[in-house]
Protein backbone atom coordinates (compact mmCIF):
# COMPACT_ATOMS: atom_id res chain seq x y z
CA UNK A 1 0.00 0.00 0.00
CA UNK A 2 2.73 2.14 0.08
CA UNK A 3 2.79 3.46 -3.75
CA UNK A 4 -1.10 4.67 -2.68
CA UNK A 5 -1.54 7.71 -3.38
CA UNK A 6 -2.99 10.36 -1.47
CA UNK A 7 -4.32 12.78 -4.06
CA UNK A 8 -6.14 12.41 -7.34
CA UNK A 9 -4.82 12.51 -10.22
CA UNK A 10 -1.21 11.70 -9.60
CA UNK A 11 0.93 14.99 -9.95
CA UNK A 12 -1.60 17.19 -11.53
CA UNK A 13 -1.54 15.14 -14.61
CA UNK A 14 -3.79 14.93 -17.50
CA UNK A 15 -4.21 10.98 -17.26
CA UNK A 16 -3.59 9.01 -14.47
CA UNK A 17 -3.10 5.26 -15.60
CA UNK A 18 -4.37 3.61 -12.75
CA UNK A 19 -8.25 5.00 -14.48
CA UNK A 20 -9.95 3.62 -17.11
CA UNK A 21 -11.48 6.39 -20.04
CA UNK A 22 -14.96 6.95 -19.31
CA UNK A 23 -16.35 5.98 -23.17
CA UNK A 24 -18.66 2.76 -22.17
CA UNK A 25 -21.70 3.48 -24.00
CA UNK A 26 -23.33 0.48 -21.74
CA UNK A 27 -23.54 2.44 -18.44
CA UNK A 28 -23.83 5.35 -17.38
CA UNK A 29 -20.30 8.11 -17.27
CA UNK A 30 -21.46 8.45 -13.34
CA UNK A 31 -21.22 4.29 -13.46
CA UNK A 32 -18.55 4.58 -15.02
CA UNK A 33 -16.62 6.52 -12.63
CA UNK A 34 -17.50 4.82 -9.65
CA UNK A 35 -16.49 2.00 -10.78
CA UNK A 36 -13.23 2.94 -11.82
CA UNK A 37 -12.81 5.07 -8.26
CA UNK A 38 -14.01 2.14 -6.47
CA UNK A 39 -10.96 -0.40 -8.72
CA UNK A 40 -8.45 2.37 -7.20
CA UNK A 41 -9.55 2.22 -3.82
CA UNK A 42 -9.50 -1.55 -3.85
CA UNK A 43 -6.39 -2.13 -5.32
CA UNK A 44 -5.01 0.71 -2.97
CA UNK A 45 -4.10 2.99 -5.83
CA UNK A 46 -6.15 5.63 -4.06
CA UNK A 47 -5.19 5.25 -0.28
CA UNK A 48 -8.00 5.67 3.06
CA UNK A 49 -7.91 9.37 3.71
CA UNK A 50 -7.27 10.18 -0.11
CA UNK A 51 -9.18 13.44 -1.07
CA UNK A 52 -11.41 12.65 -4.11
CA UNK A 53 -11.27 16.06 -5.84
CA UNK A 54 -14.54 16.74 -7.97
CA UNK A 55 -12.35 19.10 -10.46
CA UNK A 56 -9.76 16.80 -11.02
CA UNK A 57 -11.73 13.41 -11.37
CA UNK A 58 -14.10 15.69 -13.98
CA UNK A 59 -10.91 16.90 -15.75
CA UNK A 60 -9.83 13.56 -16.03
CA UNK A 61 -12.87 11.85 -17.60
CA UNK A 62 -13.65 15.14 -19.75
CA UNK A 63 -17.23 15.75 -17.93
CA UNK A 64 -18.92 17.74 -16.22
CA UNK A 65 -19.37 17.91 -12.50
CA UNK A 66 -22.66 16.77 -12.22
CA UNK A 67 -21.69 12.76 -13.14
CA UNK A 68 -18.41 13.12 -10.61
CA UNK A 69 -20.85 14.42 -7.94
CA UNK A 70 -23.53 11.68 -8.80
CA UNK A 71 -20.47 8.83 -8.56
CA UNK A 72 -19.33 10.13 -5.34
CA UNK A 73 -22.58 9.94 -3.84
CA UNK A 74 -22.86 6.27 -4.87
CA UNK A 75 -19.45 5.43 -3.16
CA UNK A 76 -20.04 7.15 0.03
CA UNK A 77 -23.73 5.17 0.21
CA UNK A 78 -21.63 2.12 -0.57
CA UNK A 79 -19.13 3.09 2.49
CA UNK A 80 -16.09 4.23 -0.13
CA UNK A 81 -15.69 7.66 0.53
CA UNK A 82 -16.81 9.91 3.73
CA UNK A 83 -18.02 13.69 2.59
CA UNK A 84 -17.49 16.68 4.90
CA UNK A 85 -18.43 19.99 5.31
CA UNK A 86 -15.95 22.65 4.01
CA UNK A 87 -13.61 19.68 3.37
CA UNK A 88 -15.58 17.30 0.39
CA UNK A 89 -15.29 13.86 -0.40
CA UNK A 90 -12.04 11.19 1.29
CA UNK A 91 -11.84 8.05 0.62
CA UNK A 92 -13.25 5.75 3.93
CA UNK A 93 -10.95 4.37 6.31
CA UNK A 94 -10.69 0.59 6.90
CA UNK A 95 -12.23 0.17 9.64
CA UNK A 96 -12.26 -2.74 12.44
CA UNK A 97 -15.96 -2.08 13.25
CA UNK A 98 -16.77 -1.87 9.99
CA UNK A 99 -15.49 -5.19 8.63
CA UNK A 100 -16.71 -6.95 11.26
CA UNK A 101 -20.18 -6.00 11.10
CA UNK A 102 -20.63 -6.70 7.35
CA UNK A 103 -20.02 -10.11 8.03
CA UNK A 104 -22.14 -10.20 10.55
CA UNK A 105 -25.34 -8.96 8.67
CA UNK A 106 -24.16 -11.22 5.77
CA UNK A 107 -24.18 -14.01 7.95
CA UNK A 108 -28.18 -13.32 8.78
CA UNK A 109 -28.80 -12.69 4.78
CA UNK A 110 -26.84 -15.91 3.51
CA UNK A 111 -28.31 -18.06 5.99
CA UNK A 112 -31.63 -16.97 5.39
CA UNK A 113 -31.03 -17.13 1.64
CA UNK A 114 -29.01 -20.71 1.36
CA UNK A 115 -32.35 -22.11 3.16
CA UNK A 116 -34.74 -20.82 0.77
CA UNK A 117 -32.35 -21.73 -2.23
CA UNK A 118 -31.61 -25.20 -1.44
CA UNK A 119 -34.55 -26.74 -2.17
CA UNK A 120 -34.85 -25.11 -5.61
CA UNK A 121 -31.48 -26.68 -6.91
CA UNK A 122 -31.27 -28.40 -9.64
CA UNK A 123 -28.22 -30.27 -11.20
CA UNK A 124 -27.49 -27.56 -13.81
CA UNK A 125 -27.22 -25.10 -11.17
CA UNK A 126 -25.05 -27.59 -8.58
CA UNK A 127 -22.76 -28.33 -11.33
CA UNK A 128 -22.72 -24.22 -11.99
CA UNK A 129 -21.50 -23.76 -7.71
CA UNK A 130 -18.86 -26.64 -8.08
CA UNK A 131 -17.49 -25.35 -10.95
CA UNK A 132 -17.28 -21.26 -9.24
CA UNK A 133 -16.35 -23.38 -5.88
CA UNK A 134 -13.07 -24.42 -7.50
CA UNK A 135 -12.17 -21.74 -9.76
CA UNK A 136 -12.10 -19.62 -6.33
CA UNK A 137 -10.15 -22.09 -4.19
CA UNK A 138 -7.67 -21.66 -7.25
CA UNK A 139 -7.59 -18.16 -7.97
CA UNK A 140 -4.42 -16.96 -6.38
CA UNK A 141 -4.71 -13.28 -7.80
CA UNK A 142 -6.71 -11.17 -5.10
CA UNK A 143 -8.90 -9.36 -7.26
CA UNK A 144 -9.92 -11.95 -9.26
CA UNK A 145 -10.66 -14.15 -6.38
CA UNK A 146 -12.82 -11.25 -4.77
CA UNK A 147 -15.13 -11.25 -8.10
CA UNK A 148 -14.98 -15.75 -7.84
CA UNK A 149 -15.63 -15.60 -4.30
CA UNK A 150 -19.16 -13.65 -4.42
CA UNK A 151 -20.01 -15.61 -7.75
CA UNK A 152 -19.29 -19.03 -5.85
CA UNK A 153 -21.55 -17.65 -2.97
CA UNK A 154 -24.46 -16.18 -5.16
CA UNK A 155 -24.51 -18.91 -7.13
CA UNK A 156 -25.84 -20.62 -3.78
CA UNK A 157 -28.61 -18.28 -2.88
CA UNK A 158 -29.36 -17.83 -6.79
CA UNK A 159 -32.40 -20.37 -6.96
CA UNK A 160 -34.20 -18.61 -4.36
CA UNK A 161 -34.75 -16.21 -6.59
CA UNK A 162 -35.36 -13.21 -3.99
CA UNK A 163 -34.14 -10.22 -6.22
CA UNK A 164 -34.34 -7.56 -2.82
CA UNK A 165 -32.21 -10.08 -0.67
CA UNK A 166 -29.51 -10.90 -3.62
CA UNK A 167 -29.32 -7.20 -3.95
CA UNK A 168 -28.55 -6.46 -0.14
CA UNK A 169 -26.18 -9.57 -0.03
CA UNK A 170 -24.49 -8.20 -3.05
CA UNK A 171 -24.12 -4.69 -1.93
CA UNK A 172 -22.64 -5.92 1.14
CA UNK A 173 -20.00 -8.30 -0.99
CA UNK A 174 -18.98 -4.95 -2.50
CA UNK A 175 -18.81 -3.11 0.65
CA UNK A 176 -16.27 -5.96 2.26
CA UNK A 177 -13.83 -6.03 -1.26
CA UNK A 178 -11.48 -4.34 0.71
CA UNK A 179 -11.32 -5.77 3.59
CA UNK A 180 -11.86 -9.39 1.84
CA UNK A 181 -8.66 -8.71 0.50
CA UNK A 182 -6.75 -8.13 3.76
CA UNK A 183 -7.04 -12.02 3.49
CA UNK A 184 -3.97 -12.53 0.98
CA UNK A 185 -1.40 -11.48 3.38
CA UNK A 186 -2.86 -14.33 5.92
CA UNK A 187 -2.43 -17.13 3.70
CA UNK A 188 -3.59 -20.23 6.14
CA UNK A 189 -6.71 -18.29 6.44
CA UNK A 190 -7.07 -18.27 2.61
CA UNK A 191 -6.69 -22.31 2.67
CA UNK A 192 -9.05 -22.44 5.60
CA UNK A 193 -11.56 -20.52 3.66
CA UNK A 194 -11.26 -22.43 0.51
CA UNK A 195 -12.08 -25.47 2.80
CA UNK A 196 -14.97 -24.35 4.48
CA UNK A 197 -16.29 -23.26 1.06
CA UNK A 198 -16.02 -27.26 0.41
CA UNK A 199 -17.59 -28.16 2.99
CA UNK A 200 -20.66 -25.68 2.48
CA UNK A 201 -21.17 -26.42 -1.12
CA UNK A 202 -21.02 -30.49 0.15
CA UNK A 203 -24.16 -29.68 2.34
CA UNK A 204 -25.85 -27.78 -0.53
CA UNK A 205 -25.08 -31.03 -2.67
CA UNK A 206 -26.51 -33.19 -0.33
CA UNK A 207 -29.40 -30.18 0.16
CA UNK A 208 -28.61 -30.54 4.27
CA UNK A 209 -30.01 -27.35 4.99
CA UNK A 210 -29.51 -26.67 9.10
CA UNK A 211 -25.59 -27.70 8.00
CA UNK A 212 -25.76 -25.38 5.41
CA UNK A 213 -27.48 -22.31 7.35
CA UNK A 214 -25.16 -23.84 10.42
CA UNK A 215 -22.01 -23.39 8.03
CA UNK A 216 -21.90 -20.56 5.99
CA UNK A 217 -23.07 -18.56 9.45
CA UNK A 218 -19.70 -19.91 11.29
CA UNK A 219 -17.87 -18.88 7.58
CA UNK A 220 -18.74 -15.31 7.87
CA UNK A 221 -18.69 -14.44 11.57
CA UNK A 222 -15.21 -16.31 11.49
CA UNK A 223 -14.12 -13.92 8.64
CA UNK A 224 -15.26 -11.33 10.01
CA UNK A 225 -13.84 -11.32 13.90
CA UNK A 226 -10.68 -12.41 12.19
CA UNK A 227 -10.83 -9.62 10.01
CA UNK A 228 -11.41 -7.34 12.96
CA UNK A 229 -8.57 -8.72 15.05
CA UNK A 230 -6.08 -8.19 11.95
CA UNK A 231 -7.29 -4.26 12.09
CA UNK A 232 -7.46 -3.95 15.44
CA UNK A 233 -3.60 -5.57 16.24
CA UNK A 234 -2.33 -3.44 12.91
CA UNK A 235 -3.99 0.15 14.34
CA UNK A 236 -2.03 -0.54 17.62
CA UNK A 237 0.97 -1.47 15.93
CA UNK A 238 0.74 1.23 13.83
CA UNK A 239 0.14 3.99 16.92
CA UNK A 240 2.81 2.52 18.88
CA UNK A 241 5.36 3.03 15.96
CA UNK A 242 3.68 7.05 15.69
CA UNK A 243 4.60 7.37 19.71
CA UNK A 244 8.39 5.44 19.15
CA UNK A 245 8.98 7.90 16.60
CA UNK A 246 7.87 10.85 18.53
CA UNK A 247 10.73 13.21 19.26
CA UNK A 248 11.42 13.35 23.21
CA UNK A 249 14.25 15.35 23.93
CA UNK A 250 11.92 19.05 23.39
CA UNK A 251 8.05 18.90 23.74
CA UNK A 252 5.51 20.13 22.03
CA UNK A 253 4.49 23.73 22.36
CA UNK A 254 1.02 25.55 21.57
CA UNK A 255 1.35 28.71 18.94
CA UNK A 256 1.27 30.50 22.02
CA UNK A 257 4.78 29.03 22.52
CA UNK A 258 3.29 27.59 26.07
CA UNK A 259 4.01 23.87 26.68
CA UNK A 260 1.49 21.33 25.35
CA UNK A 261 -0.60 19.69 27.45
CA UNK A 262 -0.73 16.38 25.98
CA UNK A 263 3.49 16.31 26.45
CA UNK A 264 5.32 16.15 29.46
CA UNK A 265 7.55 18.80 30.35
CA UNK A 266 11.43 18.71 30.97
Amino acid sequence: MSDATDGFPLGGAQTAPFLPVAASPRASTSRVIADALRTAIVEGTLAPGAPLRQDAIARHFSVSAIPVREALRQLESEGWARTAVHKGATVAPLSADEAREIYEIRSALESLAIGLAIPLHTAATLRHAETLCREAEAELDPSLYVTRNEAFHMSLYAPAARPQLAEMIATLHRRGERYLRLKFGLPLYKHESDQEHVALLDAVLRRDIPTARSLVTEHLLGTGDLLFRFLTERASAEAAQVKQRRPRGRPARTTSGAESADEPSS
